[in-house]
């Protein structure tokens, strides 16, 4: 094949760069798992409640898009509840998948809490994988349940009421011709419910848990084709892609025009492996290479870049052209509109041949004259738009058709890895073969947090946070001294908000001092609840909070509150001691979470002359041989409406949730600081989630007279941001990208 070294503009002749293009090989593996009895595939038992109603909403989506909700009706007519009754018309598009949605999203956030639970996101996409495969399966069986009763309502018909059994013959075959289209519509239900539920929950969850770690293969699961046989659906392909031929002898089937681009790429300066198979295909699953080779279909030739694209575009064009396609591809777009007024009467090939054949058009037009309701007008004007299609238009359209060619081949490539890896489940259904498994320690159970048995609660570790108010003896003074009550003041603006708090976050009231508030999180043996991260949260909304009411104490003329927030772990349950009734816990994490909440007066004054973004700063005043005797005491802290968090905290913060590093431009002590910025998800509950960004410093040695740097230590403190333009500031940062 001819290749094109050089771009001709006028007299002069300039050489091309080659395209840079991008691979990419879809594939999905479910490694660390353990096979099934039959040594072949993996087991797995998915919730009971789920597959029941599940099927449930399938059977509905097939009812209606079938049109069937009468002749079941009138099966059912004399019972009293039936799981196929038709429902309100205005009530379906809202009422079904609504039902169907939280159950969805309740299985998967169970699967991902397990899987992070177990630290393995093989169990994560195990579930998703058999998720997909039993929808799959459904669909096909409740479409032949349907066609099933309403064969055997015909049955019941024979003999007596003609005119209905006539009725109904014609709605039963054309059910069972409608087979595709009502598979379809129904699979396109299920997937619209499933990239919603990923959107708004999953993505966001398991980034929290894993970071980026399997991205690639999770997206095999928003393929459009996911619920297609082979994902070559004529109508689906013209909605999401591009609309193919169907037969092999059609030139623009998907063989002939993946031919033809290899051929195109090969014709490139690609390398020596443009002629491998591998290669060729992994440039054809990666859509963003059709904007490298020819832009949009309109490039600008002011650019060297975009002199080789249009000269890549010209031989693209001329291409399609030699091999009779371009037609076939103005067709193809042109004849998407007409769906919707000719189909389903009209079969969308036969629409888009028409556009191009005489013959072709004017069977059309006799399948039209036909009907009578409809009007052949559409067809003439998109038939002239192709007829008129020229020059600029036409290779605007060549360079649409690459790129999205080229998405159809990926997601296909996808649908193929995907389906493999539904090959290697075997979703157990039996009760007999799911006790084998379960007796061999083969089965993946996936259930719903209210079908889980119960399990003995051991508590293996806890999180204590305490929140100090500063100054809190002035305070009570200053109320005092304007015959205030100190104990309402306190109640009303601090504790009684915090107190309606601790059950969203799991918390529990250790013991309320006069000026502090001592909390507690507890974690769960074989449990992932994030306690720290959660505790994090908690203590970043009590100071939302706080600031909210001071806003309101200011304009009152009333005194405001400044807190301290402390977060301590220990990797073990507190112990506890009985004072009569009353249960006193014991913990080390206690006095720790003291020293964090706490605020050395000598540090306030210099600091916040600093006007620094941060809360959070820790000192150390002494030697480096006396802070190794005892070097707690030597560390003077600073800690003003912020929230300290010990390391044991930190480190484990960073196994609960993915800490993902990044940057800003802020003030630094003394200018060399060197603090590291951690920013993450923590989900909260059902579809919501909290940003956190965890700043982590050193402690500098300092000369407390007079402020100065005397050395780095190797000591680290770790600061929970508190204030809102950091955060704002991250955000703008990422929407700049």
């Amino acid at each position: 094949m001819p290749r094109i070294p050089i771009f001709r503009l006028g007299s002069s002749a300039e050489k091309l760069d080659p395209p840079k293009l991008t691979r990419y090989t879809p594939s999905l593996s479910l490694e660390g798992l353990q096979l099934g009895v039959d040594n072949l595939r993996t087991d797995v038992h998915l919730s009971p409640k789920f597959v029941e109603q599940a099927r449930l909403h399938i059977a509905r989506y097939i009812v209606r898009h079938g049109n069937m909700e009468e002749l079941l009706a009138a099966e059912i007519r004399n019972r009293t509840v039936s799981s196929f009754a038709p429902l309100r018309e205005k009530d379906q598009a809202k009422s079904e998948p609504t039902e169907l949605k939280p159950l969805l999203a309740a299985l998967h956030v169970a699967a991902l809490n397990r899987a992070k639970s177990a630290g393995n996101l093989s169990l994560d996409l195990l579930a998703r994988v058999a998720i997909i495969k039993f929808l799959r399966v459904e669909l096909q069986a409740q479409f032949a349940q349907v066609l099933e009763r309403g064969r055997m309502m015909l049955k019941s018909y024979e003999g007596v009421r003609q005119q209905k059994a006539l009725e109904y013959r014609e709605r039963v075959a054309g059910f069972q011709v409608a087979k595709k289209i009502i598979l379809r519509k129904a699979g396109m239900e299920l997937f619209h419910t499933l990239r919603e539920i990923e959107k708004e929950t999953l993505a966001r969850m398991r980034q929290s848990f894993f970071g980026s770690r399997g991205d690639a293969e999770y997206k095999l699961f928003l393929d459009p084709l996911l619920f297609t046989e082979d994902g070559r659906d004529t109508y689906l392909n013209a909605d999401h892609y591009v609309m193919l031929g169907t037969f092999d002898r059609d030139v623009d089937c998907f063989s002939n025009v993946r031919r033809i681009t290899c051929e195109f790429l090969q014709s490139l300066d690609l390398g020596s492996d443009s002629g491998d198979e591998a290669a060729l295909d992994g440039w054809l699953n990666a859509p963003e290479n059709a904007q490298e080779l020819v832009g949009t279909g309109n490039p600008d030739e002011s650019t060297k870049a975009g002199r080789g694209q249009q000269a890549r575009l010209d031989e693209w064009v001329e291409r399609l052209e030699k091999e009779d396609l371009m037609e076939h591809v103005i067709a193809s777009y042109e004849a998407v509109p007409l769906l919707a007024e000719y189909s389903p009467r009209i079969h969308a090939q036969q629409l888009k041949n028409a556009l191009i054949s005489k013959e072709e058009r004017a069977r059309v037009e006799k399948l039209i004259e036909d009907h009578g309701k409809l009007s052949a007008e559409s067809l003439h004007s998109a038939q002239g738009r192709v007829s008129n299609c020229r020059g600029a238009s036409r290779a605007k359209v060549a360079g649409r058709f690459l790129r999205d060619f080229l998405r159809y081949h990926r997601d296909l490539r996808r649908l193929e890895a995907l389906n493999g890896a539904l090959d290697s489940v075997n979703l157990i259904g039996n009760d007999k073969m799911r006790e084998l498994s379960a007796m061999n320690g083969t089965l993946y159970d996936f259930l719903l947090p209210d079908e889980q048995k119960p399990s003995e609660t051991t508590v293996a570790r806890h999180i204590i946070l305490k929140a100090d108010v500063r100054d809190s003896t002035r305070l009570t003074k200053s109320l005092l001294a304007r015959d205030m009550n100190p104990a309402s003041y306190f109640s009303l603006n601090f504790y009684g908000p915090v107190n309606k708090l601790l059950a969203k976050y799991g918390a529990s009231k250790v013991f309320l001092e006069g000026d502090a508030l001592i909390l507690a999180l507890f974690e769960n043996e074989g449990e992932s609840s994030l306690p720290v991260a959660r505790a994090c949260v908690l203590a970043g909304e009590i100071l939302e909070i706080v600031r909210g009411y001071n806003q309101l104490l200011e304009r009152s003329g009333l005194p405001t509150l400044e807190l301290g927030v402390g977060i301590s772990y220990q990797d073990s349950a507190p112990m506890y001691l009985m004072d009569g009734e009353d249960r006193i816990m014991i913990s080390d994490a206690l006095n720790e979470s003291d020293r964090l909440s706490s605020c050395n007066k000598r540090m306030r004054k210099p600091l916040q002359a600093l006007k620094s973004p941060f809360n959070v700063y820790a000192f150390q005043t002494a030697s480096s041989a006396e802070a190794s005797e005892n070097p707690d005491e030597l560390i003077m802290s600073y800690n003003l409406n912020g929230i300290r968090m010990s390391e044991a905290a930190f480190r484990r913060l960073q196994q609960e949730i993915t800490l993902e590093p990044c940057s800003l431009d802020l003030p630094q002590l003394w200018g060399n600081e060197n603090f590291q910025l951690y920013r993450a998800l923590v989900p909260v509950g059902n579809e919501i989630f909290r940003k956190l960004v965890v700043r982590a410093s050193r402690v500098p040695q300092i000369n407390i007279e007079d402020f100065s740097l005397q050395q780095w230590t190797e000591r680290g403190y770790y600061e929970v941001c508190t204030n809102p333009a950091i955060y704002q500031a991250l955000e703008g940062k990422a929407a700049a990208r």
